[in-house]
């Protein structure tokens, strides 16, 4: 058995990582060249996997390649997509390629080929409490993580944390308790794919990027295999993503900075109206489905399929059959129209997007975090978060503050800029420099020389 940095009695770290996403592998890559903080990542998974369900055939990230883990805000890096390309003999295949995005696997790959290079990412091991210590006139974390495969618990010191557990997939309060084999979160599609092969009938809910890739995907095998798609969303319609370049800027410090500085209540607002911002579907998707539709149609053909916005899935529940096929009865509601009716499927994809649950690891230290209205993280400037009293250990937050610094927290462009605050932040120097103007336009008012801007009155600014 391997001997654990947890095996050296008085071995206390600078930092602790608690998951292996591309945050905090990015932060790992980036603190490869930081030898004064001694960093240690943990995850649970056997080895780095990224939305592994969603790895589809032809399916890209929706950020250009720049946005790997270290490019923008370290360009020289050896972890850089670049290198990975010159690592792997692929640069020129790339290079001709002439393609900005890249393939959905492809990053996997390239991740995974940097959590190799690191040894302060350690994987199957999966954290189950976090304890604040202070004796001695010395404060520290204590974390402590199970080993997967052979159950021994390891026990870890560090000055600071950073969390980097990300969004969990979503399901409604309906769907708990069905077979999760046949009504399952688009999270797993590639896991169920086969079972969805064989139903006569298949449903797809929600109207993201994830629900359009699922519905190209089927609708390409529907020819061949002959079942029946649905695809119902609440949304208005089947909408493209934002995607032009102003629209773009704002996913940059720019507008972080701008978006953290709103009363929090106008945030809440602000964001409720910003989903093509983020959650459409890019254009080439939407291009692709109505075009093998189109297809589908020639000579007088309809194919199967049922496209149907404006809906709410209220409840799904199993109907009893002889055969012993399972099915389900969809029970929807066209809320424009105010009509309820139902739909019947054999399997059920849903695509009801991601959540930010607060780890449940963190109850022994939740005493010291300051909470919001909503129970949600109070986060600095520099993600870190607001603790109720004053000591120097610190609790760092990677996407989970898209309630304070907006809707760029999950984008993989702002990942490397985060990380390089918070590690300037840990080293108090600009071990990372980062840019006070990163785009053309200005989010808030910024007075002309001899101009000055004019607070309105309390009341008019909050209806403006």
């Amino acid at each position: 058995m391997p001997a654990y940095p947890s095996d050296q009695p008085n071995k206390r770290y600078d930092l602790i990582g608690v998951g292996i996403g591309p945050f905090n592998l990015g932060l790992a890559a980036l603190l490869d060249r930081v030898p004064e903080i001694d960093a240690l990542f943990l995850e649970q998974k056997p080895r780095f996997e990224w939305h592994s369900g969603m790895l589809l055939e032809g399916t890209t990230i929706q950020v250009p390649f720049l946005a790997d883990l270290v490019t923008m805000v370290d360009p020289t890096s050896r972890f850089s997509f670049l290198s990975y390309l010159q690592a792997q003999q692929r640069l020129y295949r790339f290079y001709f390629l002439e393609r900005f995005h890249i393939l959905r696997s492809e990053y996997n790959d390239y991740c995974q080929w940097v959590a190799d290079q690191l040894e302060s990412c350690r994987f199957g091991q999966r954290v189950e409490s976090v304890r604040w210590i202070e004796a001695d006139d010395q404060s520290y974390f204590e974390i402590s993580a199970r080993e997967i495969n052979s159950a021994v618990m390891h026990r870890y010191q560090s000055r600071h944390l950073v969390l980097g557990v990300g969004a969990e997939p979503y399901l409604p309060e309906f769907c708990r308790g069905l077979p999760h084999e046949d009504v399952f979160h688009s999270a797993a599609f590639r896991h169920h794919r086969d079972r969805c092969r064989r139903a006569a009938a298949i449903a797809i809910v929600g109207s993201g990027q994830s629900a359009a890739e699922i519905f190209l995907a089927l609708l390409q095998e529907q020819h061949a295999l002959g079942y029946r798609l649905d695809w119902f969303t609440r949304s208005r319609g089947f909408f493209p993503m934002e995607y032009s370049k102003l629209g773009l800027e704002h996913f940059s410090p720019d507008y972080i900075r701008y978006f953290y500085h709103l009363p929090l209540e106008r945030r809440d607002a602000v964001r409720a109206q910003q989903d093509l911002l983020y959650k459409g579907i890019s254009h080439k998707t939407i291009a692709d489905i109505y075009d093998l539709l189109y297809e589908r149609s020639v000579a007088g053909k309809e194919p199967a399929v049922r496209l149907l916005a404006h809906t709410d899935v209220e409840g799904i529940e199993p109907i009893s059959v002889a055969d012993a096929t399972p099915r389900y009865r969809l029970c929807l509601r066209q809320w424009e129209q105010g009509q309820r009716f139902t739909a019947e499927s054999g399997c059920v994809v849903l695509a009801t997007g991601y959540r930010y649950m607060v780890p449940s690891f963190l109850e022994g230290v939740g005493h010291l975090i300051e909470w919001d209205y909503q129970r949600r993280y109070v986060v600095d400037l520099d993600y870190r978060l607001v603790l109720r009293r004053k000591i120097p250990n610190q609790i760092f937050v990677q996407n989970g503050e898209i309630h304070t610094h907006g809707i760029g927290a999950p984008d993989l462009g702002l990942g490397p800029y985060r990380n390089a605050v918070i590690i300037n932040t840990l080293t108090g120097c600009s071990i990372y420099p980062v840019q006070d103007r990163n785009v053309f336009q200005h989010f808030g008012i910024q007075p002309s020389p001899g101009e000055h801007a004019l607070a309105l009155p309390r009341g008019r600014r909050a209806s403006g």
